[in-house]
């Protein structure tokens, strides 16, 4: 059964969904997703991902600041779809947005709830070390990622995958399961289940803090926090060179042994000591530069084995 839908969503992350809703028979009558952005040396505004598709596809775009206002509602009423899907869309929609759909609001999340509602479920699952993410679809309520779970997908997290490839692997994975729960839910025959009550955790925007490396913390918490901000924003370790601190931005690191003072250089390839072994600096940027291999990089700053990063 084809439906007709109200599309939501605003990044990269978004956008196979939208084209496989489409691919699959379905009517987007309207698309809303985040105002252009300003963004490159000119600060020209950029629209996003999903606007950028939607207009190749003919779709008609809304780019609203809030959507708390009766203008707003009546806009989305007039659409007079049988279901919205909200996809990363980046605001959070009311509860008289929420009722107006016939058959409700689904929302694509990027991870195997209760675990890490919020806005950064994919890095924060890595950085915490996670052995398996995932993607759901829930009918959405007023709460913060609390609505019940209709479909689910699994999907194994490799000891040095980043949040960047595991992005890339969920976001096709979400696609095809909101396809086949919009299928579902045109027979009648979407069944939602309410998440437990345990295990719930909270995926919070990233803070510029966190990216700073502490060699004081165990190799697999460092390693862990490396991939979960690659490729962004990236985590940093401050180093001095000689003209006072800068930041290095680490990319890339794998898992190394040895045994140290936290921060010591093992060896001329970049392996640094931590609290509880070590990890290799396989890739690394300093400001203004290309990325670079960490062996590189010692050569070109003049440290060895034995000095501390």
């Amino acid at each position: 059964m084809s439906l007709r839908v109200i599309f939501m969503g605003t990044p990269d992350f978004a956008v196979p969904t939208l084209t496989e809703i489409i691919g699959q028979g379905h009517e987007v009558v309207s698309c809303y997703t985040r105002a252009p952005a300003q963004a490159g040396r000119g600060l020209e505004l950029k629209p996003s991902p999903v606007h950028r598709a939607a207009e190749r596809f003919g779709i008609p775009v809304f780019t609203p600041s809030t959507l708390k206002t009766p203008e707003v509602a009546e806009q989305i009423a007039s659409h007079q779809a049988d279901v919205a899907v909200v996809v990363a869309y980046g605001m959070i929609l009311p509860q008289a947005i929420l009722d107006i759909p016939e058959l409700g609001c689904l929302n694509l999340h990027a991870s195997l709830l209760p675990r890490w509602r919020g806005a950064a479920p994919i890095q924060r699952a890595v950085m915490a070390g996670d052995a398996e993410s995932g993607v759901c679809v829930m009918k959405m309520e007023a709460g913060l990622d609390t609505g019940p779970v209709g479909m689910v997908e699994r999907l194994e997290i490799g000891p040095d995958m980043t949040s960047g490839e595991l992005h890339d692997r969920l976001a096709p994975l979400g696609a095809d399961l909101m396809v086949r729960a919009l299928a579902a839910l045109g027979r009648g025959g979407l069944q939602f289940t309410p998440q437990p009550e345990e295990g719930v955790t909270y995926a919070a925007k990233i803070a510029n803090a966190e990216a700073k490396l502490n060699w004081a913390r165990p190799a697999r918490q460092v390693h862990d926090l490396v991939r979960g901000l690659a490729p962004f924003p990236g985590a940093f370790a401050e180093i001095d060179l000689g003209k006072g601190p800068e930041r290095l931005k680490v990319l890339r690191t794998a898992l190394a042994g040895g045994a140290a003072e936290p921060g010591m250089l093992l060896d001329d390839e970049g392996t640094v000591a931590c609290a509880e072994g070590a990890v290799k600096l396989l890739q690394v940027q300093r400001a203004g530069g290309r990325p670079v291999s960490g062996a590189e990089f010692l050569r070109g700053a003049r440290l060895s084995a034995g000095q501390k990063l």
